[in-house]
């Protein structure tokens, strides 16, 4: 079934997230703390008659954080204190929280820590387990290879070839995408 949104509310209504590449220009509020960056997307859940409840908010931090294995004080922090993975993972519970049918991951791991990718990937294929349709675009032929079930590989903005099970080799995948 086509699907046509005219804007990111409307999307997010219907299951859709997406996590951008750019955390620190699109996906986090540099100047907020914690708390801010987790309860953003999905702050009806946290009213309290016609005000937020930051009591609320700071529960549901303090799951995500535990839930995330997030590396910080506490939902107080300042988000720009935390690590690139740390980071990346609250964006990642920002999200989550609005329960996606479909998540869409922009080269989910870059500018991450080792230790950071392999706790992120654990959660992409927790979600894709738990029926969540998760759809990773990435430059790293490794990291798909680790969370993808079948790639589609473009050059030049135009598929040129599908990869899984024995086919989804980085030999393969390369090959494809430098026009092989």
């Amino acid at each position: 079934r086509l699907m046509n949104f005219s804007n990111a509310k409307e999307a997010i209504e219907h299951g859709f997230a997406m996590i951008t590449e750019e955390r620190k220009a699109n996906g986090l509020f540099l100047k907020c703390d914690l708390t801010f960056n987790t309860t953003i997307a999905n702050l009806n859940q946290y009213k309290a008659g016609l005000a937020l409840s930051n009591p609320k908010m700071v529960k549901a931090t303090n799951k995500e954080i535990k839930i995330m294995h997030t590396k910080c004080m506490g939902p107080d922090d300042m988000i720009t204190s935390l690590s690139g993975g740390n980071q990346q993972k609250v964006v990642l519970a920002k999200w989550l929280s609005c329960k996606p049918k479909v998540l869409i991951l922009d080269n989910p791991t870059q500018g991450v820590d080792v230790g950071a990718k392999e706790e992120i990937y654990d959660i992409i294929l927790k979600l894709a387990k738990e029926g969540v349709a998760v759809i990773v675009l990435s430059s790293e032929a490794q990291e798909v290879i680790r969370v993808c079930d079948r790639a589609l590989v473009m050059y030049h903005g135009a598929i040129v070839g599908e990869v899984r099970g024995e086919t989804m080799t980085e030999h393969e995948i390369m090959r494809l995408a430098t026009g092989g």
